[in-house]
């Protein structure tokens, strides 16, 4: 008897894991095209020129922006730039979000782009980019669900929205794939198939968010992003700028805090108090070899700040 391959996409929708709250907390990201391979650790791996790679992991990280490869659906070569290399930078400041975009003549002025500056909203030195990015992880030699899952995602995304849509390397939560990025708002969805993906891309463009896959707005802590969710749904709104964080408290031990997140929506203010539990251990990934916490949150409360 042939016993199936695991999966930890799965596993977690048998766990009966939720997405909200789960997106990796980043406020700045730093897209490199590179058809690939990529490898396990796209930057690490890939095969750019004099130990670049590395070298753009250690400037990335310096400035706290997250780097990340990517390339058109289906490898299709020629959709690639003409000549030189395609950066896409974007900030994700709520209120404030940027996104930039421009061809480099030699890859080694990706370590003259501004970090710091696109961290705290300001300009990487790239053009201003109007638009949005798509970027569906498809990243198979980090973990195979994100292959198995992810590519008919980018490929349908790419039918309806060729000039939006790209492949992107591991962007965290293996287990929720497929997953997509959008930028320059920073919004996670996950557990996405075609059909889905084109409702958040239509979502999107209406100026709205899909709250049955959004696993939240990197820009925010994670008890933050399952507040936010929490709160859309409590009050059936989807309009992507009409819910705004304002603030927030955390309480209690590491092991299991709470945070009362605070927003602002539509002149009023409301609170979502949220505990973060550690789960049963589990494999997280597809290549995992052992078991961690499987983190979940709780939403205890939402209640409107001003109600006399």
């Amino acid at each position: 008897m042939t016993t199936a391959p695991f999966r930890c996409s799965a596993a977690s929708v048998e766990r009966g894991e939720a997405p909200a709250g789960t997106a990796s907390t980043v406020r700045a990201f730093l897209l490199i095209e590179h058809p690939g391979p990529w490898g396990v650790e796209a930057l690490r791996d890939a095969r750019l020129p004099d130990g670049l790679g590395p070298r753009i992991a250690a400037a990335a990280a310096a400035a706290r922006v997250r780097p990340l490869l990517v390339r058109r659906p289906a490898r299709t070569r020629g959709e690639g730039s003409a000549a030189g290399l395609r950066v896409i930078a974007a900030s994700c400041l709520p209120g404030g979000t940027r996104l930039e975009s421009g061809v480099l003549d030699d890859p080694h002025q990706v370590l003259d782009l501004d970090l710091v500056s696109l961290r705290a909203g300001g300009s990487s030195g790239l053009d201003p980019h109007d638009g949005t990015v798509l970027a569906v992880c498809t990243h198979g030699r980090h973990d195979a669900c994100c292959a198995e899952l992810g590519r008919p995602v980018a490929a349908a995304l790419a039918a309806a929205h060729p000039e939006e849509t790209w492949e992107v390397s591991h962007i965290g939560g293996d287990r929720y794939a497929g997953n997509l990025l959008l930028l320059p708002d920073g919004l996670y969805y996950g557990r996405l198939d075609p059909d889905a993906a084109i409702a958040v891309a239509a979502a999107t463009a209406r100026g709205h968010v899909e709250l049955d896959h959004l696993r939240g707005r990197t820009a925010y802590p994670m008890a933050v992003q399952a507040a936010e969710v929490a709160l859309r749904r409590a009050l059936g709104e989807t309009r992507r700028d009409a819910v705004c964080w304002t603030g927030r408290s955390v309480e209690g031990p590491a092991t299991n805090p709470v945070t009362t997140a605070v927003f602002a929506v539509a002149g009023e203010s409301w609170s979502v108090r949220v505990r973060t539990l550690a789960g049963p251990p589990a494999r997280l990934t597809c290549r995992a070899s052992r078991d961690d916490p499987t983190p979940r949150h709780e939403v205890e409360a939402v209640a409107r700040e001003d109600a006399g």
